[in-house]
C-alpha cells in the first residue's frame, strides 16, 4: 500500500506524512527519485527512522516517533510550519482515515462518541492548505465495515478534499463522476472491492497492482 503511494509522488514534491501507515511511505520511494518531507512540529527534510543507538529524543515526528534529518534539513517553529501549509507550499499530503465519502469528504479525527479523545491535531489544517490529498487506509474496519462511504457518517476532517484512496484491495481516484477504480491489489476483483465498499465504484482500471 505504501508502495503504491509512494510511486505516485513526483520527483522533487514536498510530501506531508501523517501518523501511522501513511509514515512507511517514505520507505518506498523509488530510487533516483527524491521528496522533501515536511513534519508539522518543525522539520523539513526528515530522513529515514534512526539506528536504535542514534535515536535523538528532541527529534521527533508530529506522533512524537523519533526521526532523523537529512543534510540540509530546516527546523522552525510550529507556527512557521503550519504557515508553509496554510500558503499552499507543500505539494502532497498522506493521511489516515476512519471514513472517506465518495465526494471525497474526510473524516479521520473522531467517531463522535461521548467518550471519543479529541484528536484533531493538524489534519484540518492539512487537508485545507495541501494541494494533493492521499488516504492511506484499510479498506474495512477490523469488524468489516466499509471506510469507504457514500456519506461520513463521523465528524469531518474536511470537504471534498480527497483526491486519491490506496487500501488493501485498491486504488480508487475520487472524481467528479464518483469513484474510479484504478488499480485493485493482485487476486482482487472488481465485484470484490464493490461488496466491501458502501459507494458505487466505476471501473477504470489498466490491471492489478505489482
Amino acid at each position: 500500500m505504501a508502495r503504491q503511494v509512494a510511486r505516485d509522488i513526483p520527483d522533487g514534491a514536498y510530501v506531508n506524512l501523517g501518523i501511522g501507515l501513511p509514515e512507511l511511505v517514505a520507505q518506498y520511494l523509488p530510487e533516483g527519485r527524491e521528496a522533501i518531507y515536511h513534519v508539522e512540529n518543525g522539520l523539513l527534510g526528515m530522513g529515514p527512522d534512526p539506528a536504535p543507538d542514534a535515536v535523538d529524543s528532541e527529534l521527533i515526528n508530529a506522533g512524537k516517533k523519533p526521526v532523523t534529518a537529512i543534510p540540509g534539513a530546516a527546523y522552525f517553529h510550529h507556527a512557521d510550519s503550519f504557515a508553509m501549509i496554510r500558503g499552499r507550499h507543500i505539494d502532497i499530503c498522506v493521511l489516515g482515515a476512519m471514513q472517506v465519502a465518495m465526494n471525497g469528504d474526510l473524516a479521520n479525527w473522531s467517531t463522535g462518541e461521548p467518550d471519543a479523545i479529541p484528536a484533531v491535531g493538524g489534519a484540518m489544517d492539512l487537508v485545507a492548505g495541501i494541494r494533493t490529498i492521499y488516504v492511506l487506509t484499510q479498506h474495512t474496519t477490523r469488524d468489516g465495515e466499509p471506510k469507504i462511504l457514500e456519506r461520513c457518517t463521523y465528524p469531518l476532517t474536511g470537504r471534498a478534499c480527497v483526491d486519491r484512496i490506496y487500501t488493501d484491495l485498491a486504488v480508487i481516484d475520487v472524481t467528479s463522476r464518483g469513484l474510479v477504480v484504478r488499480q485493485m491489489a493482485p487476486g482482487v476483483g472488481f465485484e470484490e472491492v464493490q461488496r466491501r465498499t458502501g459507494a458505487p465504484l466505476f471501473p477504470g482500471f489498466a490491471g492489478s497492482a505489482a
